[in-house]
């Protein structure tokens, strides 16, 4: 009987009965997130309950409240189809998030290789070499040579390393947190392609209606630069004036350019961020197509560092180096090795597995480091200070993701308070244009006031625009700061 299946699985067995033995028996901290902020608000004072409402399209007060309802999609609050059908398809084709998703795939088969190794070690091994021996040089004198000869070997080795202390399990653990920490990032890549897609889409639709007034203000001003000039030619008007209106009019135009350029540019980043060339068509979007979520779920400080992908980010980075630490640590310790080798040697291939052409061994080995110069406790004083430094990465990160947050709520306050007051100015500019205008037809005010009453009004209904863009996006950037719902997003969009 080959006894190579027998003593396999002794060896087996002893295996799988010292790891059950020795699986407490691992050095170094065990790992534990870090506790949520205790803070219950962003800012030093109360929050508020809603902001400011305005008397103009997109004015309605926004409410906040406790209860975190959004969807991992949470850019449909705006309710725009076509913004819906470019996010869900840049998701899909963008490169930064094709360059996440790649990273993951390539850590999970990293721990899929790293995990192997805490298994026993089983190789084949079959070969045939030709060889002379000299059996004087080995003290055999009274050996007669045997001359060349081939020797024929089949054998199965196998091989086990006793973590007794944990190390392997340590780096199997940091492996298992680099898959975690990419899992995150592709989260956060996923959340910051969608909140620049829905910014840039809330910035060309406010160029688009700053051009469009821009132009109507520029047609008045070539009317009312027109009707200088004629005045002037007539001797009834000052060359003065006409100058300064001319000169008004330059302005205006080359503001115009100012603004077709950075549409376009908005234009091309915006297909960048869909994956896309830019010269493809892409869907174009206005002020009125893009709705104002009156109610925004606004988490609690304590509930923020596991709603942000990049906080979760950077608590799988101190796993990690957790990790690490208990690794350097083990090194320390001995390691025991185990091996046992079994099979069939002869000079002739046909006699390959005969009886008595048997060899075997069983062994076991101890490795304890003694004089390494100091190599290996600065290691483990190098992994405790990557330790340290991950920890205030941490606390970085979560400092950061409670300034954002704060920043949002404040910018979406400020922006109501904005509104509110450009609306104002535009129902006064309103009422002085509608005044002139109606005096301009009864002959009581001349054309070139009624002109200078639209220029003013299409001036505050420019600056209105922005003021309601302005809302959009500060909602856009509330959202992302508070993990933008990714978390409920189904497990296949996080994975390869």
């Amino acid at each position: 009987m080959n006894p190579l299946h027998p003593r396999l699985a002794a060896l087996r067995r002893a295996a799988a009965c010292a790891v059950a033995a020795l699986a407490a028996c691992t050095v170094g901290p065990s790992f534990q997130a870090p506790p949520s902020p205790a803070a219950d608000r962003y800012t030093p004072g109360p929050r508020p309950l809603e902001t400011a409402a305005a008397a103009a399209p997109g004015g309605e007060a926004q409410r906040f409240t406790d209860a975190w309802n959004l969807s991992a999609q949470w850019w449909t609050v705006f309710g725009c189809e076509d913004l819906d059908r470019l996010v869900a398809g840049a998701l899909a084709a963008s490169p930064s998030v094709g360059q996440a998703r790649a990273r993951l795939v390539q850590a999970r088969e990293d721990l899929n290789a790293r995990s192997g190794e805490n298994d026993p070690q089983v190789d084949a091994n079959l070969y045939a070499r030709r060889q002379r021996i000299n059996p004087q040089a080995l003290g055999l004198t009274s050996v007669p040579n045997p001359g060349p000869f081939t020797l024929y070997n089949a054998t199965v080795s196998v091989s086990y390393v006793l973590d007794l202390f944990g190390g392997r399990r340590r780096d199997l653990e940091a492996f298992g947190a680099e898959v975690e920490y990419q899992r995150y990032e592709l989260a956060a890549a996923q959340l910051a392609l969608a909140a620049n897609i829905v910014t840039a889409a809330v910035r060309e639709a406010s160029l688009r209606e700053q051009l469009d007034r821009t132009r109507r203000i520029i047609a008045a001003q070539e009317q009312e630069a027109s009707i200088a000039g004629e005045r002037v030619r007539i001797g009834s008007g000052a060359p003065a004036e006409a100058a300064v209106l001319r000169g008004e009019l330059a302005q205006s135009r080359a503001g115009e350019q100012a603004l077709s350029r950075q549409l376009e540019r908005t234009r091309h980043q915006l297909a960048l961020y869909a994956g896309r060339g830019p010269e493809e068509v892409l869907p174009e979007f206005r002020l009125d197509a893009l709705r104002l979520p009156v109610e925004l779920p606004v988490s609690l400080p304590s509930a923020l560092a596991r709603q942000r992908p990049d906080i979760r980010a950077a608590e799988a980075l101190l796993h990690r180096a957790s990790a690490t630490v208990g690794a350097a640590t083990a090194n320390l310790y001995p390691q025991i090795t185990l091996s046992a080798l079994a099979g069939s040697q002869t000079v002739h291939a046909a006699s390959l597995f005969a009886g008595g052409t048997e060899v075997w061994n069983f062994g076991a080995g101890l490795l304890q480091p003694l004089f390494h110069g100091g190599e290996l406790r600065a290691q483990r004083r190098s992994a405790i200070a990557a330790y340290d430094q991950a920890m205030e990465a941490y606390r970085q990160a979560v400092l950061l993701g409670l300034q954002n947050v704060a920043d949002a709520l404040r910018a979406l306050q400020d922006d109501a308070l904005t509104l509110q007051a450009r609306a104002d100015a535009s129902a006064q500019a309103r009422y002085v244009f509608e005044t002139a205008a109606g005096q301009y037809r009864i002959g009581a005010a001349s054309r070139v006031r009624r002109l200078a009453a639209q220029r003013q009004l299409d001036q505050t209904l420019l600056q209105e625009a922005q003021a309601r863009a302005d809302r959009l996006a500060d909602t856009a950037a509330l959202i992302e700061a508070l993990g933008g719902g990714w978390w409920t997003a189904p497990e296949a969009s996080l994975a390869p």
